[in-house]
């Protein structure tokens, strides 16, 4: 087969991996693409907290019944899941909480790691995302100094690191503040006092998330000239364009979020100019992306006469090269809500997309506050728990934290990652894809609605008839 001539599973057979995030959307999916297009990999570590009373290997035992895994079940590879094996930590804990036997484990035998853990809520505090997103990637950094077999470091960063430009390039930008004095502040100060401060630190910065995003970046380059690193930074990431299943997810963010409760005819009105564009990337492009470039600097490296290249930074983005606005689906967009209705939906589903927050809060307040009311004072009556109001209140909260990537258009080059995907053999072209020329967004799109529909709302496609007729009446 034609695949059996690819360098990149050549690469990792029998490589050992170790992934923090494994249970987030990117690591899921990861983990599913792994198994499934390179079974001659060694074995996958995964990095996994204990909570809520179950071990690791109870979560990891949940981790396995993900959608995710359905066409690997399909296709009998189940076996594989032995190849998984579960690490106890945390990122957000000294020495990433792992214990003297596990990371001795990790130091004699991982040779690739994946650092895709992360917190990506736009609203939490300095204190926390300076502890996860900053010095959590260090102490991944510092784990990888001790590796003995050490091959390739990925560092999963986001596009909106540098969110305070809007033409962004493939490269590494000016640190925004010293990571050192981050740090002490968040160590030192309390919430109240860090919280007066946020502002003036913050600078350009829209958020938390983007700044500390960004500082982690740097802590990934002090090591490029010690072993090969690269960094892939998508734009917001969406459902399946292909694998493992088109329109499959199990992210809530970004438009799989919208659609679900416009399906549910819940949200009714939707802050979005229409002529922006919006940059969206599909997770199998990304993780396709993060498995390259773990091979591609190692390549760079054999033709540096075995010295790491430079920091390798690649934009997973659309903007400048397939870019999509919501005005070339706005025509089709309520017809795929009807197409693929909800048997559980509680109002029939109709979006429109207002361009402004006055206009939309004006909206919410007839279209998603009133109904809501009344909507949540029925589910109490009938033993329920009312959520509609909170969840509108929490959307209305985060308005003005979300302004600025709701309606600025940023321009993301993707060339270093195109050329990489124009020059790496045919066999991985295919198996690894990592462009959208072909990517056609009406389809995509109808797709993310059934994927929704299914994999989020949880309602199979045998309930599409009678989810039809309700939907007709």
């Amino acid at each position: 087969m034609e695949n059996d001539n690819s360098s990149i599973k050549e690469f990792y057979g029998n490589k050992n991996v170790f992934i923090t995030g494994a249970t987030g959307f990117v690591g899921v999916a990861l983990i599913e693409k792994l198994l499934r297009d390179i079974p001659q990999i060694g074995t996958i570590y995964i990095l996994i907290r204990a909570k809520k009373g179950k071990s690791v290997q109870e979560r990891l035992e949940e981790l396995k019944q993900n959608s995710a895994f359905k066409r690997l079940k399909e296709e009998q590879f189940e076996k594989r899941f032995e190849k998984i094996v579960p690490i106890e930590g945390d990122v957000g804990l000294e020495h990433l909480g792992i214990n003297e036997q596990d990371r001795q484990l990790l130091i004699d035998n991982v040779h690739v790691v994946y650092h895709s853990a992360a917190t990506l809520d736009f609203m939490q505090s300095l204190k926390e995302t300076t502890n996860i997103n900053l010095r959590g990637t260090r102490r991944v950094v510092e784990l990888c100094k001790q590796l003995n077999k050490l091959q390739a470091l990925v560092h999963i960063s986001s596009a909106y690191a540098n969110s305070y430009l809007t033409e962004v390039e493939e490269k590494l930008y000016p640190a925004p503040d010293d990571p050192e004095k981050i740090i002490d502040l968040a160590e030192t100060l309390n919430e109240e006092a860090l919280n007066k401060l946020e502002a003036d630190i913050l600078k350009d910065h829209p958020n938390t998330y983007t700044f500390t995003k960004h500082l982690a970046e740097h802590e990934v380059a002090k090591l490029a000239s010690s072993f090969p690193c690269g960094i892939v930074r998508p734009s917001m990431i969406t459902a399946a364009w292909r694998e493992p299943k088109p329109g499959w997810t199990i992210s809530k963010n970004g438009p799989q979020g919208f659609f679900m409760g416009a399906s549910k005819g819940i949200l009714r009105r939707l802050p979005l100019d229409p002529s922006v564009i919006m940059d969206y990337i599909p997770v199998d492009v990304v993780v396709n992306a993060i498995i390259t470039t773990g091979y591609y600097v190692n390549v760079l490296k054999q033709k540096n006469g075995g010295k790491p290249d430079e920091l390798q930074i690649f934009h997973l983005t659309s903007s400048t090269y397939k870019p999509f606005r919501f005005e070339m689906l706005i025509n089709k967009m309520n017809d795929y809500l009807h197409d693929y209705p909800l048997i559980s939906a509680v109002w029939y589903p109709k979006l429109k997309l207002v361009k402004s927050l006055t206009l939309f809060r004006l909206g919410a307040i007839l279209f998603h506050f009133v109904p809501g009311f009344f909507l949540d004072l029925f589910t109490r009556l009938m033993g329920g728990r009312p959520i509609l109001i909170r969840l509108h209140k929490s959307v209305w909260n985060s308005l003005n934290t979300l302004e600025k990537f709701i309606f600025t258009e940023w321009h993301y080059s993707n060339k270093h990652t195109m050329a990489v995907a124009k020059n790496i053999p045919m066999a991985d072209q295919k198996l690894f894809f990592l462009d959208i020329a072909e990517l056609n967004w009406d389809e995509y799109f109808e797709n993310t609605i059934m994927g929704v529909r299914e994999y989020l709302s949880k309602e199979s496609p045998k309930t599409l008839p009678a989810a039809r007729r309700k939907d007709k009446m």
